[in-house]
């Protein structure tokens, strides 16, 4: 594995980030990661170098099971080998404050974040999405705040508008308040350049506008759905019906790809074949490619180690010129 700095930060990061929103996930009844299987995908990770796990004080059925999860797989580890992050926004009760970006939702929720996971602090905390209701110097303060008690190293935002970005930035710096340094947006070879965010119409972002944003000012940027929901592994064609148990049962899900996204598939799966790799190590390579001022960490997931293992092989991936521009240019 490699590591990289995360963004302008001195916290160094694998080139992977282990996302963990499967975990103690029910769909129609049924646990997709369990317990047992959770710990031992982090096993995997930690056998494979990955120091970087991704989670949510919302994640699993109930709420806080994939911290848990996690927590009680770190009482075998030493906690300062790994980089955790988790978030706070959605609701977790039924409460008027059980959600949002106020300070008395995001103190509670940070000692309830950091009982689940056994640890004293949090490397990453991460606004899940923008608070419309909440001054965003209201957030900032109370993060900030944070930090300073030790709680948290580094502030992350997931996705939202490039201007609200810009915004919280600028509210940190006149105020003298701790800034975002990673974004979490959903960008991969098939979602970019002038791609809106389709499952969140109010958050008008155009990819590559916000990913230049974040060049520009040092931020390390760990994108979300690196593969697409599946879609960028190849297991998937167009005329296919959608394989039981998998992303694809999502009603229409495998409906809204159209020519260009097909196109980013098959040129995918033409570099693949020519240097004998899968098709989701070209998608993570593809994204790993060349120097930027800021990190990219894809946010990897997997139900099983062997599918890790799948993943955890675009590291060691190197394509030329002509493969990264074949794919660019498909889109």
């Amino acid at each position: 594995m490699e590591y990289t700095r995360l963004g302008t930060t001195g916290t160094k990061v694998s080139k992977l980030c282990f996302g963990t929103w499967r975990f103690g996930k029910r769909t129609d009844g049924v646990v997709e990661t369990d317990r047992e299987a959770a710990h031992d995908l982090l096993d995997a990770c930690w056998e494979r170098g990955i120091n970087f796990i991704d989670t949510a004080n919302v994640y699993g059925d109930p709420s806080g099971t994939s911290e848990s999860y996690i927590g009680e797989w770190l009482e075998d580890y030493d906690r300062d080998d790994f980089v955790i992050a988790s978030k706070v926004y959605f609701p977790v009760d039924d409460g008027p404050n059980d959600s949002g970006l106020g300070r008395k939702h995001i103190r509670g929720q940070i000692d309830a974040t950091l009982d689940r996971l056994g640890t004293d602090y949090l490397d990453v905390y991460y606004i899940h999405r923008w608070d419309e209701e909440t001054p965003i110097e209201e957030t900032l303060r109370t993060l900030t705040e944070l930090v300073e008690d030790g709680k948290v190293n580094h502030l992350g935002a997931s996705m939202m508008a490039t201007w609200k970005l810009a915004t919280a930035l600028w509210e940190s710096d006149v105020n003298g308040l701790e800034r975002f340094e990673v974004t979490q947006p959903r960008f991969n070879a098939a979602y970019r350049d002038d791609a809106p965010y389709r499952q969140t119409p109010n958050y008008p972002v155009h990819v590559g506008h916000y990913l230049d944003f974040c060049a520009e000012h040092g931020l390390a940027v760990c994108p979300y759905s690196p593969l697409e929901g599946g879609f960028l592994t190849g297991k998937y064609e167009r005329d296919d019906e959608a394989p039981s148990g998998s992303r694809g049962d999502l009603e229409s899900w495998i409906d809204q790809f159209g020519d260009r996204e097909w196109a980013v598939l098959d040129a995918i799966r033409h570099v693949a074949n020519a240097i004998d790799a899968t098709p989701a190590q070209v998608s993570l390579a593809w994204m790993l490619h060349g120097d930027t001022p800021t990190t990219t960490a894809p946010i990897i997931g997997a139900r099983t180690p062997e599918q890790l293992d799948d993943s955890a092989g675009a590291v060691d991936l190197t394509l030329n010129d002509d493969h990264v521009e074949r794919i660019t240019a498909a889109y």
